[in-house]
């Protein structure tokens, strides 16, 4: 059976973890689907870059040295609230301490996972994300 994967011209998904093995395999899955694909080593990378304003999705891992990906989730939502975010971990025993949404709400994966369902999660909260942006004046969903 074929997978069609649709093709996304110009969205930008960054990604976050400290693993670079991680950072290279999400970067070429993400291609494949013309995803434009920036890495971050690190939580503070990604703030310190200038990218945030220009990202249209943020994967990011959990357990990183330094900020976290829950605390990364936290500066991010109040920076940007509706911005699409996914969480990936190997320790879904941690997710207990995912902080309550003030914006979006991340959507979780735990490794293994596998590539097409990430990508069709980055598809639907980008797809979201956009669908609130449109979204008329005073509309709330």
């Amino acid at each position: 059976m074929a997978t069609i994967t649709v093709r996304t011209p110009g969205i930008v998904v960054a990604v976050v973890d400290d693993d670079e093995s991680i950072l290279q395999s999400l970067e070429c899955l993400l291609e494949s689907a013309d995803y434009v694909v920036q890495l971050f080593r690190s939580a503070a990378e990604l703030l310190d870059s200038g990218w945030l304003s220009a990202i249209d999705c943020l994967i990011s891992d959990v357990d990183m040295p330094g900020t976290d990906g829950f605390e990364l989730v936290r500066l991010v939502q109040a920076a940007r609230p509706q911005l699409a975010m996914i969480l990936i971990t190997g320790y879904p025993d941690r997710l207990t301490r995912l902080p309550s949404p003030s914006g979006s709400n991340p959507r979780l994966f735990t490794k293994p996972f596998q590539g097409n369902e990430l990508l069709a999660a980055v598809s639907d909260a980008v797809r979201t994300t956009q669908q609130v942006s449109d979204a008329p004046p005073g509309w709330d969903g």
